[in-house]
């Protein structure tokens, strides 16, 4: 499944080079017109991140995500620093299909396991970016600006046992580099896990790499700026 994502910021669909905020492209798309165009291109689940929630959950902007999901037919997942139950409810409450959860998995664990116990693991999807470190895969937290010192595999085993489903799993180094995906990580991930729907992102730069992708056996491969800049013909994508 190819999942056309969104980063927003005020409103703005954006780009940041690898997280840092210093480092921003906008582009001159309103997000509910860009994902109406990637679902009448065939689309139909999207990927949606509050970059002013992550920086600042008093600012989440959840009218405007109100507003996109209500505005399409696809399923959406969202994301951006989510840090609190209430920011859970409020999404769910919206419509979003599930919510994506990073630093809080690692920084508070029990809490998180708590989340899907309550809600049911499927409506989470654990976004797991990683450092590769002498070829160790270690998790980075606070928008990708600290190295928890946790490895990827540790944290997927963690929640095993609370009916872990969903895992969106992004080598930091590959993100809005249009340099092609890391294969070897998401070959390893699927072999270890096949009970799980692996996400894949950062890297994507034409179809070819999409093609590689698909040969990992990952659930879906979600594409940003290669389709915002026009790398990637999206409806070329889903048929391949």
């Amino acid at each position: 499944m190819i999942i056309p994502a969104l980063d927003l910021i005020d409103g703005q669909v954006v780009r940041l080079h690898q997280g840092d905020y210093g480092k921003q492209t906008t582009y001159a798309h309103h997000p509910i017109d860009k994902f109406a165009q990637y679902v009448a291109d065939g689309a139909n689940y999207l990927h949606l991140v509050d970059l002013t929630g992550a920086k600042d959950p008093n600012k989440r902007q959840i009218t405007l995500i109100k507003q996109i999901i209500k505005s399409t037919t696809a399923k959406i997942q969202v994301g951006g620093g989510i840090r609190g139950e209430d920011e859970i409810q409020a999404l769910f409450d919206i419509g979003a299909k599930r919510v994506v959860i990073g630093s809080m998995a690692i920084k508070q664990t029990n809490t998180v396991k708590d989340w899907f116990k309550k809600y049911g693991a499927d409506k989470f999807v654990l976004a797991l970016d990683v450092n590769v470190i002498n070829h160790q895969h270690f998790i980075a937290i606070h928008g990708w600006q600290e190295n928890s010192g946790v490895l990827l595999q540790t944290v997927i085993d963690e929640y095993l046992d609370v009916g872990l489903a969903h895992i969106l799993c992004t080598d930091i180094s590959k993100d809005g580099t249009l340099s092609g995906a890391n294969v070897a990580l998401y070959q390893s991930l699927t072999k270890q896990y096949p009970m799980l729907a692996i996400q894949s992102s950062g890297g994507i730069g034409n179809l070819d790499d999409i093609k590689a992708l698909k040969q990992t056996g990952v659930s879906g491969i979600i594409v940003g700026r290669a389709l915002l800049e026009g790398k990637v013909d999206l409806k070329g994508a889903i048929q391949c």
